[in-house]
């Protein structure tokens, strides 16, 4: 158990390295957050108000949705992270990885009155039908906010929320899994924004081919394992204290 939830440290300060070299970061907020439990209500997350930049397998704290104490700790989560992410770990244990940014292209498409990514390319289709509109935002992710946004979230079909007026949250069942749907619902984000830009009709697929194509997606084996895998040496090259 204690090499595993070290693998998981290491693998999660690597998420939040790679987020900030992707720009996927917001000065020193947002977090990510990862189960140890089968449960999911034991996660690990950042600690308060750091860089993306900076952190370390070893800084991450290790919570538990159960403590009532947590938020009297001395090294207590952020209000918001807490919020937010203890109630996706307490209510939703198909939740496994939890990240939230407030990643550019993907804010500009929640800020939209009709925020629906639509399937216009091969990577928009990942997302078709499997993606959970949040349109009543009503202030910070302090707990009331939190609960209100991990009851939208019980279908483990859909494992990302486009969080209107605020970001995105991804789901995922291990961290590669998870940040390579944050990466991916950035880029397909990029580009339909880009094609709005251009002011020009645009085609979207139908149906039939769009969830032939997310399915493709689903069953195409160890992608993110690997992706995740190769994003890691490439860290390891110039960045590899991420692992201390």
């Amino acid at each position: 158990m204690t090499e595993n939830i070290q693998q998981k440290r290491i693998d999660l300060a690597a998420a939040f390295r790679l987020a900030a070299r992707f720009s996927f970061h917001e000065a020193v907020a947002n977090h990510f957050s990862l189960a140890v439990s089968n449960d999911g209500k034991r996660f690990l997350i950042n600690p308060n108000q750091r860089h993306f930049s900076l952190i370390k397998a070893s800084d991450l704290l290790l919570v538990d949705t159960n403590d009532v104490d947590t938020l009297n700790n001395d090294d207590a989560p952020d209000l918001t992270a807490w919020g937010l992410h203890g109630a996706v770990h307490k209510h939703c244990p198909h939740a496994r990885c939890v990240l939230h940014t407030h990643a550019t292209y993907s804010t500009v498409l929640a800020c939209l009155e009709d925020p629906v990514l639509p399937p216009i390319d091969q990577n928009c289709v990942q997302f078709y039908q499997r993606t959970v509109i949040d349109r009543s935002y009503s202030g910070m992710a302090f707990e009331d906010e939190g609960e209100r946004c991990a009851a939208m979230l019980s279908d483990p079909n859909k494992r990302v929320m486009i969080m209107g007026n605020h970001g995105v949250l991804v789901l995922g069942d291990s961290v590669a899994d998870a940040f390579t749907r944050l990466y991916y619902f950035e880029r397909s984000a990029e580009t339909y924004i880009k094609v709005l830009q251009t002011g020009r009709p645009f085609k979207v697929l139908s149906p039939d081919v769009a969830e032939k194509t997310a399915q493709q997606w689903e069953n195409y084996e160890d992608f993110a394992a690997k992706h995740f895998s190769d994003l890691k040496i490439i860290l390891d090259r110039d960045d590899s204290d991420y692992r201390l």
